[in-house]
């Protein structure tokens, strides 16, 4: 079976991250563990950042119901790796992101994943439609 590649130029939209030392695992790399919590932080800066999410205060929320990682390559403390962010489907209260880390610089992923949520509203927990703003943020990342 072969693995598919997951290259930079496949993704949308790039978040650096640092990953901390603490990240590392006994066997001195970022332990997988951390990489699923640089995708979260990856989805919610783009989802405040570019849909205008407010997390504070706002009536919507977004809740993970699913997320997955295949591990291609090490990321060791202190190499910098950014996010690649891509949407795989969009739906009317959910999104299917499409994520990869890449080490700074390089153009094949470490490590590949997914991640869907689900949009509510704050008061009562009902499925919420995606509003227009973040629509369109979202949009930009469709995978073509």
């Amino acid at each position: 079976m072969s693995t598919p590649q997951h290259r930079r130029s496949d993704y949308a939209h790039f978040q650096a991250i640092t990953p901390r030392w603490q990240d590392n695992d006994l066997y001195g790399h970022v332990h997988h563990v951390a990489c699923q919590s640089h995708f979260d932080t990856a989805v919610n800066t783009y989802l405040i950042e570019e849909g205008g999410l407010d997390i504070h205060a706002g009536d919507l929320i977004g809740f993970v119901v699913s997320a997955s990682c295949d591990y291609f390559a090490a990321i060791t403390f202190p190499e910098r790796i950014e996010v690649g962010l891509r949407v795989g489907k969009l739906g009317t209260h959910s999104v299917q992101f499409e994520l990869a880390l890449f080490k700074a610089g390089e153009d094949e992923a470490c490590a590949a994943g997914r991640l869907v949520q689900i949009f509510i509203h704050r008061a009562g927990n009902q499925p919420a439609s995606i509003p227009d703003q973040l629509r369109a943020a979202l949009t930009r990342l469709l995978r073509h």
